[in-house]
C-alpha cells in the first residue's frame, strides 16, 4: 500500500512515538533548572514572586513530567517489540547504558520528586530546595545517558563484534564517542532555549490580555534574558556539531547540504533553497551563495565538502527531508536570537512590556524551541540512514520480523491512543498556562515552612479550584 512495507510502518511508529516523547523531556529538563533557579531566588531575596512563580510551574512540570516518563516507556518496549533484531546486535551496549540512567537519573528524580511537590510545607526550606535542586540535577543525568546511547549509534566506538554481536571492551570508549559531547551540549541547551521560549510565550499571552503583575513581568524578563544569552551560544555549539559530523559522517552533511557533486577544485557553495531530488541526483531550483559551504563547514575559502554522488546510491540518506529539516531548525535559531535581541532594545527603552508587536512575536515563539528540537532531531536520526549503528548495521537488518498487516495496525493505535491521552494531557496543561500564577498583591503572605498554615501545593489539581475563589485561605496557591 502507497508502496509502503513492514520496514517503513515500523520506522514511522517508531518516528511517530519519539516525536511525541522528546516535547516532553525537553520542557522537564528546562523547568526543573527554572524551579531550582526560583526557589533560589526566593530562598535570597524572599521576593514572593519568585515563590509564587516556582508554585505555578511546578503543577506544569509535574504534568509534564508524568507525560514524559509515561511516552519514554512504550519506546524502551519497542527496542524489543519492533526492533529485536538490533536489541541483538548492540544490546549489549544500549542496554546497560539505559540502565545506568534508570539507576542514577530515574532513581534520583523519583526519590526527591514527590518531596519537591508535594513537601513545601512538610520539610524545611533548605531541605526542599535540596530536593529541587536534586530533580533538576536528575533531568540532566537521564540526558547524559540517553544521548551517550545514541550517540554511540551515531558515531560506535570501543567494542568488538564476536558472534555478529557488539562487545563492549572500553566503557570510556563507548560512553564518551565522538559525537557524545557536541550532542549532549546541542541537545541540553536546545532544552533550555525551548523552555524559554515557551515561558516567555505564556507571559506574552496573559499581557496581552490585560493581566500585568510583577509575575508576569518576572516570566518575561527571565525568558528574554535566556533566550538572549543561550540562543547564540547554542549557534556555536551547533558550528562545532556540524563539523564534528563532518569528519564522522560525511554522507549526512552532502545530504543536508544538498550537494551533489564537486566541480573540479572549486569551493562548495551555501545552497540556500532548492529541492533535492534523489532520483534525479540533483537539487532543483538552487538557490546558491559561491564559496559559502566551504567557509561555514570548513572553515576556508578553497576546501571543499563531501559530495552525495561520492557515496553509493545505498548508502545516502534521504536529502529530500533533511536539507528542509535542517533549515527548519536554523532558521528558527535565529528568529530566536532575533527575539534576543530585540527583548534587549526594548528593556532599554523601558517597552519590553507593552510593546504589542514584540509581545505577539514571543507568544508566536512559543512552540520554536520545540519545532526546532523536532526538526534538529529528524536531521540527525533520518541523517544517518541507512545505518541503525552507523557503518555496523543497517536499519533494514534491524527489524524484527513483522508483517505490513501488524506493523499498520499497531501504528492506527498508536496515533489514536496518543492524541486521545497525551492531547488530553496537553490541554490540562495549556490550561494550567492559561491560568497564570495566582497573586495578592499589597496583602500580607505566608512564606510557608515547617509548622505555617498553608494549603499545599496540589499540581494535579490545580485547574480545578476556581469553584472554591471565595475563600482565599483555601484557594491560594503557595
Amino acid at each position: 500500500m502507497f508502496g509502503l512495507e513492514a520496514l517503513d510502518l515500523a520506522r514511522m511508529q517508531f518516528a511517530f512515538t519519539i516525536s511525541f516523547h522528546i516535547l516532553f523531556p525537553a520542557i522537564t529538563i528546562g523547568l526543573a533548572s527554572y524551579l531550582a533557579v526560583l526557589e533560589g531566588l526566593w530562598l535570597k531575596t524572599h521576593n514572593d514572586t519568585y515563590r509564587d512563580l516556582y508554585h505555578f510551574w511546578s503543577k506544569i512540570f509535574a504534568v509534564n513530567f508524568g507525560m514524559g516518563v509515561v511516552s519514554g516507556l512504550v519506546m524502551a518496549y519497542q527496542f524489543g517489540t519492533n526492533w529485536s533484531r538490533f536489541s541483538d546486535f548492540a544490546g549489549s551496549v544500549t542496554g546497560p547504558l539505559l540502565t545506568y540512567e534508570v539507576l542514577t537519573a530515574f532513581f534520583l528524580e523519583a526519590g526527591f520528586l514527590g518531596v519537591m511537590l508535594f513537601g513545601w510545607n512538610k520539610v524545611g526550606r533548605k531541605l526542599h530546595f535540596f530536593a529541587t535542586v536534586m530533580v533538576a540535577i536528575g533531568t540532566l543525568i537521564s540526558t547524559f545517558w540517553i544521548l551517550a546511547s545514541n550517540s554511540w549509534m551515531q558515531t560506535p566506538q570501543g567494542y568488538e563484534i564476536v558472534n555478529g554481536q557488539v562487545i563492549p571492551v572500553d566503557w570510556l570508549a563507548v560512553i564518551f564517542n565522538p559525537s557524545f559531547p557536541y550532542r549532549l551540549l546541542h541537545m541540553s541547551t536546545a532544552a533550555f532555549v525551548a523552555t524559554a521560549f515557551f515561558v516567555g510565550s505564556s507571559a506574552a499571552w496573559h499581557l496581552l490580555r490585560g493581566k500585568d503583575n510583577p509575575a508576569i513581568r518576572t516570566m518575561l524578563s527571565m525568558a528574554m534574558w535566556m533566550a538572549l544569552i543561550v540562543a547564540p551560544i547554542q549557534a556555536v555549539i551547533g558550528d562545532f556539531h556540524g563539523l564534528n559530523t563532518l569528519e564522522h559522517q560525511p554522507a549526512k552533511i552532502a545530504a543536508i547540504e544538498g550537494h551533489w557533486e564537486n566541480v573540479g577544485d572549486e569551493p562548495t557553495p551555501l545552497i540556500l533553497f532548492g529541492w533535492p531530488d534523489m532520483k534525479a541526483e540533483k537539487t532543483k531550483f538552487a538557490v546558491e551563495i559561491p564559496y559559502l559551504g566551504s567557509l561555514i563547514l570548513t572553515h576556508s575559502l578553497d576546501k571543499q565538502v563531501p559530495a552525495l554522488k561520492e557515496f553509493p546510491p545505498e548508502d545516502r540518506p534521504n536529502s529530500t527531508i533533511v536539507f528542509w529539516s535542517f533549515r527548519i531548525m536554523v532558521g528558527l535559531g535565529l528568529l530566536m536570537i532575533f527575539t534576543g535581541l530585540w527583548s534587549l532594545w526594548l528593556r532599554k527603552s523601558d517597552k519590553l512590556y507593552t510593546s504589542r508587536p514584540f509581545l505577539y512575536l514571543a507568544l508566536w515563539m512559543g512552540p520554536s524551541g520545540l519545532i526546532a528540537i523536532l526538526a534538529g532531531w529528524f536531521t540527525t536520526e533520518i541523517g544517518r540512514q541507512p545505518w541503525v549503528v552507523y557503518g555496523l548495521m543497517r536499519t533494514a537488518d534491524a527489524s524484527s520480523n513483522h508483517s505490513f498487516m501488524q506493523m499498520s495496525i499497531t501504528l492506527v493505535l498508536f496515533v489514536v491512543v496518543y492524541f486521545a491521552l497525551f492531547g488530553t494531557g496537553l490541554g490540562y496543561m495549556m490550561r494550567l498556562v492559561r491560568k497564570g500564577p495566582k497573586i495578592d498583591e499589597g496583602k500580607e503572605t505566608n512564606h510557608g515552612g515547617p509548622g505555617q498554615k498553608r494549603t499545599p501545593a496540589r499540581p494535579l489539581s490545580a485547574a480545578d479550584d476556581d469553584h472554591a475563589d471565595a475563600d482565599h485561605t483555601v484557594t491560594k496557591e503557595i
